[in-house]
């Protein structure tokens, strides 16, 4: 079960906390190796997020989500993510006067946890500079096209709508653009003749867990540099 608190427009819906650490080698008996602290941004239902947890929870990516942000108090990621162990706050936009007293209430909910990288989701909402400038390149979201084809809303749509043969999704780092930032990964499917936006999203969606499960694997084991546009892999 959710308790809530309030505190002024934030809601916090869970107070939990999971683990940071995890040990390697000698059965569990070896170093300590610390876990990246990430927060989770979501508006919705929150599938990609849950792919991100368990494979967290295999520990094939060393981090691990502190607390989830979102939007809207009837979010699916909340249920979702019930019984995660993870705080969740709620800071809905209607209950600040202006997107910069909002993205203070952001940054004031993410301040307690020392969070090293933000994940979108499925986040409905365009972050702003100050939050953007202070986690520059750790950031990470995920658009349903290849960018920079096809950005913002609906992009299964566009891609139909457009007659390309090839879709797929873009994992890429944030920046004060509409899903501008430099290309971290890509993998495509088949758009079909009779596609529909939906049966397109259906068939999209579990490349996107696994490119987006992978794609933060490498940013939380400090493989990702970037140089300009360029996003350089290092394995």
């Amino acid at each position: 079960m959710h308790e809530t608190d309030d505190i002024g427009a934030i809601a916090i819906v869970s107070n939990s906390v999971g683990s940071i650490t995890t040990d390697v080698g000698n059965g569990g008996m070896g170093n300590k190796v610390v876990k990246k602290r990430l927060a989770l941004f979501a508006s919705g239902r929150g599938s990609n997020g849950e792919a991100l947890y368990k494979a967290m929870c295999d520990d094939y990516i060393n981090g691990t989500f502190v607390v989830i942000i979102t939007d809207h108090h009837d979010a699916g990621i909340v249920q979702r993510a019930d019984g995660w162990g993870i705080p969740i706050v709620v800071i809905e936009r209607s209950d600040y006067d202006s997107k910069a007293d909002f993205e203070s209430a952001q940054l004031e909910a993410l301040a307690p946890y020392g969070v090293d990288g933000i994940v979108l989701a499925g986040y409905m909402r365009i972050l702003g500079c100050q939050l953007i400038d202070s986690y520059e390149h750790r950031i990470l979201n995920i658009h349903p096209a290849l960018l920079p084809s096809f950005p913002g809303l609906h992009g299964h749509q566009q891609a139909i709508e457009a007659g390309v043969k090839v879709t797929g999704c873009t994992v890429h780092f944030v920046d004060t653009g509409m899903d501008t930032g430099p290309i971290i990964m890509q993998n495509t499917v088949p758009v079909l003749p009779d596609d529909t936006e939906d049966t397109l999203s259906e068939r999209l969606l579990p490349v996107e867990h696994a490119t987006y499960v992978e794609a933060l694997r490498l940013f939380c084991a400090d493989k990702l540099s970037v140089e300009g546009r360029i996003v350089r892999i290092e394995e």
